[in-house]
């Protein structure tokens, strides 16, 4: 599939700044360097986290359910690693407050993840290597093996950091029997973090943050392909320097790589500048057949994918990985956020960064479609007319309309909710705006803030019966009139009486996705 750099995104990209590092690996094979000059002007991308596979591109509401998981998934798990489902288990692992170990947690469902036991399958010794600050690990199921890549600093200097990997022979990886964790040389002996694995067209690859000698940056993000899981082959290759105002903020920082192979591309989400509020992420993207180890094969999107959110409070979105829902299609997007803004001392010692999990949507030309930062709460969903199941409701300058290819995503994610007046009611909350309700008044719908009047109650509560002509779908009748409903009108969202015509029925029953 060919890639149109200058319309796959509208603002256009930045073709990554690129070198190639000679690198020495554990067995002391070395390959010959190479440098390759690229003009700054030109424009990049990133991303982090291996899923691979599906055809993605223009996923439509009747594509998939909705996720059926609360937000936070789990609280005080910082970096949050959610495998695939292995033998129909998931597995989660993640940064904990303490920085002193690698544990892991398994579910049969997303959702299960939120109460799952915790097991320690690792701690930091008392002292010496690997004594200091423990972050960010990852578990990848390769062949028929575990490993864990993770991040350690020493005792004596707990942000010496450097990345190491743990191995295990068992089926279940919360077992006991973990090897002693080796070294991973990179290519230098430098500050180094955030390493995840994947692979694409039978080739390993090894993608991570790193300080480079000679670079006035905190990290960069690196590739570079692997031998074994152990060890890399390969030159290193740098295919992204923090350069942007989004990325420099409190520090010079790309990191936090997750890898994602869709719709004829790699796409590779990381996030940038300090771990508080200024914490966001970036995406860089490369053609699936083009050289991954060529820096002029990626590049990076101009503006960040994924920032804080006032309105959902969700305060320095980051550190991302990629999973997929229980139809072993639906992509989402797993990262962790705060609830507050302002933090008391180094962000990096405040414990609340929890784990959170959302749906990842993709647009009409393939690319992804990352929205906003959802609040506390359960379920999003989306609204589909059964007169137009390809387009969606979703708000624009607050009245709601009937559209498709919606690129502000967030405009059309609703949490369905009780009522605020009318036993057995519900109401439509935004997710983007969650003090704003879906509000019935003179005939249209639009969502407005709430107000606590019975008036506002009365309006924006609707009884949810089986839907009209489709009893797996659902209608929304009024609560002050039984023969009203909410109803699609050529692009609008209105209230209709319905009378006995399937057409009439259909455009007043909505499937959710």
């Amino acid at each position: 599939m060919s890639l149109d750099r200058r319309s796959l995104f509208r603002a256009g990209g930045v073709v990554a700044a690129a070198s190639v590092i000679t690198m020495t690996t554990g067995s002391n094979a070395s390959a010959a360097a190479r440098t390759v000059a690229v003009p700054t002007t030109r424009r990049t991308a990133t991303t982090r986290g291996a899923v691979t596979g599906g055809k993605h591109a223009a996923a439509g509401p009747r594509s998939a359910p909705p996720l059926t998981t609360r937000n936070p998934l789990v609280e005080q798990r910082a970096d949050p690693f959610v495998t695939r489902p292995v033998d129909g288990m998931y597995y989660l692992t993640g940064s904990v407050p303490e920085y002193d170990r690698v544990v892991i947690r398994g579910a049969t469902t997303l959702d299960g993840l939120a109460t799952a036991r915790e097991r320690t399958i690792w701690r930091r010794p008392a002292s010496g290597s690997m004594g200091g600050y423990i972050w960010a690990p990852e578990l990848h199921r390769i062949g028929d093996r575990w490993y864990v890549y993770f991040a350690a600093g020493d005792s004596d200097d707990p942000f010496r950091i450097r990345t190491y990997v743990l191995e295990s022979i068992n089926d279940d990886p919360r077992s006991t029997g973990w090897l002693p964790p080796k070294r991973m040389v990179t290519g230098w002996d430098s500050f180094t973090l955030d390493a995840t694995t994947f692979e694409h067209r039978d080739r390993r690859y090894f993608v991570w943050a790193q300080s480079e000698p000679g670079i006035a940056t905190n990290t960069n993000l690196y590739i570079a392909e692997m031998v074994s899981p152990l060890e890399l082959v390969t030159p290193v290759v740098r295919i992204a320097v923090p350069t942007l105002n989004w990325e420099v903020q409190g520090f010079r920082v790309n990191e936090g790589p997750a890898v994602l192979v869709r719709n004829g591309r790699v796409f590779v989400t990381f996030s940038a500048s300090a771990t508080d509020a200024r914490y966001n992420m970036g995406l860089l993207y490369a053609d699936e057949n083009s050289n991954l180890l060529d820096a002029r094969s990626w590049t990076k999107v101009p503006n960040p994918i994924f920032v804080t959110n006032t309105e959902t409070r969700q305060f320095g979105p980051g550190h991302n990985s990629f999973t997929v829902a229980e139809d072993g299609e639906t992509d989402v997007l797993v990262y962790h956020a705060r609830d507050y803004r302002d933090i008391n001392g180094d962000p990096l010692f405040d414990p609340n960064r929890h784990t959170r999990v959302q749906k990842l949507y993709w647009n009409e030309d393939g690319t992804p479609s990352f929205g906003v930062p959802v609040g506390k709460g359960g379920t999003i969903v989306r609204l589909s007319p059964l007169d137009a199941p390809n387009l969606v409701v979703r708000h624009a300058e607050f009245r709601l309309r009937v559209e498709g290819n919606v690129r502000e995503v967030a405009d059309s994610w609703f949490r369905l909710v009780p009522g605020h007046l009318g036993a057995g009611t519900v109401s439509l909350q935004s997710a983007n705006f969650p003090n704003n309700y879906v509000r019935a008044g003179e005939g249209v719908l639009r969502i407005e803030p709430f107000t606590e009047t019975d008036e506002y109650g009365r309006a924006t509560s609707f009884v949810k019966v089986p839907g009209l002509v489709d009893r797996s779908a659902v209608s929304f009748r009024l609560l002050d009139d039984s023969g009203a409903y909410i109803a699609h009108d050529n692009g609008r969202l209105v209230v209709a009486r319905p009378g006995r015509g399937r057409a009439e029925r259909e455009r007043s029953t909505f499937r959710l996705g």
